[in-house]
């Protein structure tokens, strides 16, 4: 989760909404994303996204089934999309997303992959901190 906050600043610091995420095969990690929809004006360009196509670039193969997603904020239900369709084994999130995360959508249905498994709050004061920080210095 260190190394998706690390993206998470460079997110930051291009002025984008601060999330980033890695993609993690065994124990190396084979991408990386942050946020880009300002700098490439495109709303689908979010930190998960980003990542999971590079991951897919990396192997060779559009499913990920022994990969983990980092991500510093709860996924939102289009991220949540790709995951199931990238049959991704583990996601793993930092911070909760009340206004904008997957459950204000889907309650306490599960919208990812049936054999996936997920983990939330892993340095979640952290990731939520780096948000806190971004959307009060915009105000």
């Amino acid at each position: 989760m260190k190394e998706a906050l690390r993206q998470a600043q460079l997110a930051y610091d291009a002025g984008e909404v601060p999330v980033g995420a890695i993609v993690v095969w065994g124990d190396k990690i084979i991408s990386r994303g942050y946020n880009q929809v300002e700098q490439l004006n495109d709303c689908t360009a979010h930190a998960e996204m980003i990542a999971l196509t590079a991951a897919f670039n990396q192997l060779g193969s559009k499913y990920l089934p022994d990969a983990t997603l980092y991500v510093t904020v709860e996924p939102c239900l289009m991220c949540c999309g790709a995951m199931y369709w990238s049959k991704l084994g583990k996601i793993v999130y930092g911070a909760e997303d009340v206004k904008n995360g997957y459950r204000k959508t889907t309650g306490e249905n599960w919208p990812f992959h049936q054999k996936a498994e997920l983990k939330g709050g892993v340095l979640a004061d952290d990731c939520a901190r780096l948000m806190k920080d971004f959307f009060a210095a915009r105000r």
